[in-house]
């Protein structure tokens, strides 16, 4: 089996059960009031914008204005998005041990696209295990996303051991492609069954000793 020496966790999906493939954006549209709207046009407009808030160039509040602005509805005054998002994250337990196991032996570290404060804000909630991290890779403070190639040279760089020895865990295939293109381990973890994606990564993991 390859040799592992160092192991990038993603975190929307992976570390946190966020809003990936489950109903909670839909229940964010109706919070909102914006379920009533065209659900396309509401999605473009994220969608559009969540580049330049993924690479730290604007906050995720930003929309709101804009929302208003084009569907004429009026959130409360104090009413943030990244807020939403954190009250409505989840933690992911059952891969606390599985971390904690892994880094008895293993350096660990995020490799994650988050939003200006989002990384800052989930760990003050308390929605990560309690690792001190060796390497933290936050596309907000590097100015690049996945799956972009240089976040990936980047991540490789700080992880400080050969790239075979890497491997990465997302929920989003897309975004292991360059790492194994490098040269990285990588595996998928379905967001869609939590606790199944645990079960799978043990059985993974025990051939390589861990």
């Amino acid at each position: 089996m390859p040799k592992i020496s160092f192991v990038y966790f993603d975190v929307g999906g992976v570390m946190i059960q966020d809003f990936s493939d489950s109903p909670k954006w839909d229940q964010m549209m109706v919070d909102m009031g914006l379920d009533k709207f065209d659900r396309i046009k509401i999605d473009a407009i994220y969608d559009r914008l969540e580049d330049g808030v993924a690479i730290g160039k604007r906050h995720i509040d930003t929309l709101i204005s804009i929302y208003e602005k084009e569907f004429g509805v009026v959130f409360e005054p104090n009413f943030s998005m990244q807020k939403y998002f954190v009250d409505h994250f989840d933690k992911n337990v059952d891969l606390w041990p599985i971390v904690a196991d892994i880094h008895k032996t293993l350096k660990v570290g995020l490799l994650t696209d988050m939003y200006p404060g989002l990384l800052d804000a989930i760990t003050v909630a308390g929605l990560l295990p309690p690792v001190i991290w060796d390497q933290i890779i936050d596309s907000t403070k590097v100015g690049i996303r996945k799956p972009t190639p240089e976040i990936y040279k980047i991540a490789a760089k700080q992880a400080g051991v050969p790239e075979a020895e890497i491997l990465f865990i997302d929920n989003r295939e897309k975004n292991l492609v360059p790492a194994h293109a490098r040269g990285w381990q990588t595996f998928f973890y379905d967001s869609h069954d939590y606790a199944q994606s645990s079960r799978d990564l043990v059985v993974y993991l025990q051939p390589r000793g861990l």
